[in-house]
């Protein structure tokens, strides 16, 4: 999100003698991506962020195939995902291609006895169930049902939650996530006719500073390979920073719905985009106006990208026997709509109160054998008139 924000104390010029009260070095790090081309902030450390004791284990953590070209319509059960405690632990791959990773997640406790950074990705956690804390070295964010935290690729962090029943949607994307390009002008502010704007968008606010020599351990994932690194400061040595890359949240329910006199196409709920797929977030709203419109979604054929629903709260219109954390998969090539007497249901009505989010990626999805295990077996033939 192209937005300057600054936290703590910093100098008035980059790239100086900046020192404590007490005299000591603080020690500058440029944290950015696209090489020195794409969005960055500089930071300020009380100790050198470099100083790594020992380099413990190496595992693979990299999603695997069971169906690699899969062109059947898909339902997982995503509460079926059973509670774990480990926060990595609990995250289970379900869909996945070269641009994206489809994660749930249900962590019963709080990340709190190592640190983690995702070298590979950024990552959009969506949090259907529980609230919490998400702590970085460049600051905190307060979360609840309905945030997205969109947290850039190389940011450690930490996270607590305040109960133990947790629900997490996460999006893992390889290249940067950005709002969409058409709701910001040149300078990169969002126009007037965006679904949200800057107010909608919450950075971090409460900077945590350690000044601290010992052993603490950081899980670093790179090429999907995890390796637990024994650092000898703390990560969270951060007295101040500037710049257009940080964590912030997003809550599903500030995206303002656009609304049309005849039913308007997906691109509408865009919430968020990146090079190989879009995520839009499906809120209340108005039904269309006319007199003969047809809420429903006319059957389309998604020839250039799957479509990944997942189901967060309401009675979903388009859809026949549809559960909150339920995930659909519909993909590229063959056409889907409304389930048989959907489209009719529709006709008439005013409003709906469906949430759910959805991912369209550009190139096809490959199925985990997590997701087989909780899957509808015959959802692919829900479309039958029976």
């Amino acid at each position: 999100m192209p937005r300057y924000h600054k936290l703590g104390k910093i100098p008035s010029k980059r790239h100086v003698v900046y020192k404590s009260p007490e005299g000591n070095f603080y020690y500058e790090e440029l944290f950015g991506t696209i090489g020195f081309d794409g969005m960055s902030s500089l930071l300020y450390h009380t100790q050198r962020p470099t100083q790594v004791k020992e380099v413990l284990e190496s595992y693979s953590v990299a999603p695997k195939a069971a169906v690699e070209n899969n062109m059947k319509s898909l339902s997982l059960k995503g509460f079926d995902v059973k509670p774990t405690d480990d926060f990595l632990e609990s995250r289970v791959p379900v869909l996945f291609n070269n641009d994206c990773t489809i994660v749930l997640s249900a962590p019963r406790k709080s990340l709190t006895e190592y640190f983690y950074k995702n070298t590979d990705s950024d990552e959009v956690i969506f949090v259907h169930r529980g609230s919490g804390k998400l702590r970085t070295y460049l600051g905190n964010i307060d979360f609840e049902y309905g945030d997205y935290l969109v947290i850039p690729r190389g940011m450690i962090y930490q996270i607590n939650f305040n109960t133990e029943d947790n629900r997490l949607f996460i999006v893992e994307s390889k290249q940067p996530v950005y709002t969409p390009k058409r709701y910001r002008n040149w300078f990169g502010q969002h126009l007037e006719h965006s679904p949200f704007c800057e107010r909608d968008m919450h950075p971090p606010y409460e900077l945590e500073t350690y000044n601290e020599m010992g052993d603490f351990t950081v899980k670093v994932k790179k090429q999907d390979v995890m390796h637990v690194y024994n650092y000898a400061a703390h990560p969270f040595s951060v007295v101040g920073w500037d710049g257009y890359n940080f964590p912030y949240k997003f809550s599903i329910h500030d995206f303002e719905p656009i609304t049309g006199r005849v039913h308007l196409p997906p691109p509408i709920h865009q919430t968020f985009e990146s090079a190989g797929f879009v995520i839009c977030s499906f809120v209340p709203r108005l039904y269309d106006y006319h007199p003969q419109a047809i809420p429903a979604p006319y059957n389309h054929s998604n020839i250039d990208s799957d479509e990944v629903l997942y189901y967060v709260d309401g009675d979903f219109m388009s859809r026949n026997n549809i559960e909150q954390g339920q995930i659909t998969l519909h993909p590229a090539g063959i056409p889907h709509g409304p389930h048989p007497g959907a489209m009719e249901r529709s006709i008439g009505q005013s409003a709906t109160e469906e949430l759910a989010v959805m991912v369209d990626t550009f190139a096809p999805l490959k199925v985990t054998q997590q997701a087989l295990d909780i899957q509808d077996e015959k959802y692919y033939q829900s479309w039958l008139d029976h």
